[in-house]
């Protein structure tokens, strides 16, 4: 299996050189990019392109679910997955509302970090038990409020069972830029695999 690489998001500088360290020391990853809060990880992205982001979800300037949003818009194919803390309900329903990739709380083990940041790679979510309540109580009325208009354009023709080749031929796009909506889908809409998505969004009215 190929090194996971990852860019790491806390403000707190400490606590950003704990987690750094304990990702070192995990097999098959590498921590590609640091920054201190939202604005500085886009920059990282930007520049290190990796596989997935490590973030708090408090922070100055933009905070961990504006940074999932940023991310959804410009840099689909990368998930996000979120610390948190016991009281940080707002901040996790906000998060999945974004289309977070995992939650996980900071006192988490390097295993289960490490088994976030994996599922987080391969299109799944993993959310820690004791942050599920939040979860549940967060679920929007509407699931497709959280979608970017690109996105709802890419789930309309889904919805249709359009390939990946229509889909890119009719909105103009590459084949890479749609597959990296179709894993935003995946994670937004808490499905497992393309034929679920699909069947999915065709309970839903996709022409609003």
């Amino acid at each position: 299996m190929s090194t996971i690489r990852v860019v790491l998001v806390e403000d707190h500088e400490l606590v950003r050189r704990g987690i750094s360290l304990v990702l070192a020391s995990l097999d098959g990853f590498e921590v590609a990019g640091e920054a201190r809060d939202g604005v500085e990880a886009l920059a990282s992205i930007n520049a290190v392109n990796p596989d997935v982001v490590l973030s708090d979800a408090r922070m100055p300037r933009l905070d961990g679910p504006g940074l999932v949003s940023e991310c959804a818009q410009h840099h689909p194919g990368v998930p996000v997955v979120m610390l948190t803390t016991f009281d940080d309900d707002d901040v996790v329903r906000a998060a999945v509302d974004a289309g977070a990739a995992g939650f996980l709380l900071k006192d988490s083990t390097p295993e289960a970090i490490a088994e976030a940041l994996r599922a987080a790679v391969r299109g799944e979510m993993i959310v820690d038990p004791r942050v599920t309540r939040s979860l549940l109580v967060s679920q929007s009325t509407d699931p497709l409020a959280s979608l970017t208009p690109t996105e709802r354009e890419v789930a309309k023709m889904l919805a249709t069972g359009a390939a990946n080749a229509e889909i890119a031929s009719e909105l103009h796009m590459s084949h890479g830029t749609v597959k990296n909506h179709v894993s935003s889908l995946l994670r937004k809409m808490h499905q497992s695999d393309r034929t679920r998505l699909a069947l999915y969004l065709a309970r839903f009215d996709m022409s609003l």
